[in-house]
């Protein structure tokens, strides 16, 4: 049975009015687990369900989540009970909905539940996150693995910010372009047909092709425009179901010329930060790895993640079993990972190697960014400089006759 959400009112022990929305598969799991934690429930509904695209952004961003993470890591450095600074997080933040959560985890772990358990009951928390606390709390280190986990949420966003950076500018520019390009074809170009109609001459040959180009756009651009669209949304939905159409489109991306090499580097960022993370929080190489098989988004990876794992598991160590993946991982990674293996300092060396490859995920960034610019301009200047020439052509040779 599908859990549903639940929104909740009641009092506490002290009389207090409290909050909160919980999962569950019923209505009277929802009193029943409140009442364990002593809450007087006064209001229990069932949040309706709407389609996604009905559906409001979520009110917990990913960069709260990492905030949080940060100032419940400081809190229990500094010596602050578990219980107290959770309290202490909610009642600093002015956003409704993080203020919930963080009252739902508080009534949760005083209620008895460990943390991580606590943190599985919400969305926003993934699995590797949950993961990475439950090792804490057997370890002993919740504060030292709270701060890991906010130092590699800080690090992976960055690497987001910045690839997202780098494909902003271009396809804005790409789409005002298209958007122009539409309008001179739909609204200019009809407009000079006619004048051209009445010089009773034969129109040079771009002329006609942009007249050409204007009929065929005009008599059914539109929908072709929207059939590609569905076609891509369909094609992004199917692979998105078909693992087997997912793999070849990962292993495409991969082969890019430039873009290839970007997004190779950037998942081997993502995947050395994790496993040096999961690795310092205190679990096995093996378990490590089992859990950062899905961090980099490829599928190639993933594949190739289990594919070193099972060789861990037969006796090779890691930097043999990458080895074995050398068209997906580059001889530095081996070479970091058997120097970490060697002197007892594979988180070190790991931590080394997603530096590197961060470091040089932000350069070719820039770099590109700085290359496009002059690119783009020359693509713009092409299409509607060509464009304008195509229907001003006519009206200089014209001149000239006269």
């Amino acid at each position: 049975m599908a859990k549903h959400t639940f929104i909740w009112q009641g009092n506490d022990r002290q009389a207090q009015v409290v909050r909160g929305v919980m999962m569950a598969d019923a209505k009277h799991e929802v009193i029943d687990a409140l009442q364990q934690q002593r809450i007087r429930v006064t209001h229990v509904r069932r949040q309706i369900e709407r389609p996604n695209w009905l559906l409001p952004q979520p009110s917990v961003r990913p960069q709260d989540i990492t905030f949080v993470t940060r100032q419940l890591a400081t809190l229990l450095q500094s010596g602050v009970p578990l219980l107290q600074a959770l309290d202490i997080i909610a009642k600093g933040t002015r956003q409704p909905a993080l203020q919930s959560l963080l009252q739902d985890l508080r009534q949760r772990v005083e209620g008895g539940q460990a943390l991580h358990q606590a943190l599985r009951q919400h969305a926003v928390f993934d699995a590797l996150f949950c993961n990475l606390v439950a090792a804490a709390e057997m370890a002993g280190m919740l504060d030292t693995v709270l701060e890991q986990i906010a130092h590699h949420r800080e690090k992976s966003h960055a690497l987001y910010i910045a690839l997202r950076s780098a494909l902003l500018y271009p396809c804005t520019v790409l789409v005002i372009a298209l958007v122009v390009m539409a309008l001179l074809l739909s609204f200019v170009v009809p407009a000079f047909q006619t004048i051209f109609a009445s010089f009773g001459a034969e129109l040079p040959a771009l002329t006609r092709g942009v007249i050409a180009l204007s009929e065929a756009w005009q008599a059914g651009g539109w929908w072709v425009l929207l059939a590609l669209v569905g076609l891509g949304w369909a094609a992004h939905r199917y692979s998105r179901q078909h693992l087997r159409w997912q793999y070849w489109r990962d292993a495409a991306l991969l082969r890019l010329p430039v873009a290839g090499h970007l997004i190779r580097h950037a998942c081997l960022a993502r995947w050395t930060r994790t496993l040096a993370t999961l690795f310092a929080a205190g679990l096995t190489l093996t378990d490590a790895l089992e859990a950062v098989q899905g961090v980099t988004g490829n599928l190639r990876y993933a594949r190739a993640t289990q594919s070193i794992q099972t060789q861990l598991m037969r006796g090779l160590s890691l930097a043999q079993a990458i080895q074995q993946q050398e068209d997906l991982f580059e001889p530095l990674v081996v070479q970091m990972c058997a120097i970490g293996e060697e002197s007892g300092a594979l988180e070190h060396m790991l931590d080394k190697t997603a530096l590197h490859y961060e470091r040089d995920v932000e350069t070719t960034v820039a770099r590109m960014a700085t290359l496009l610019e002059p690119f783009i301009m020359v693509v713009l200047g092409v299409l509607i400089g060509g464009m304008v020439m195509a229907l001003y052509l006519p009206i200089f040779q014209l001149g000239q006759v006269v």
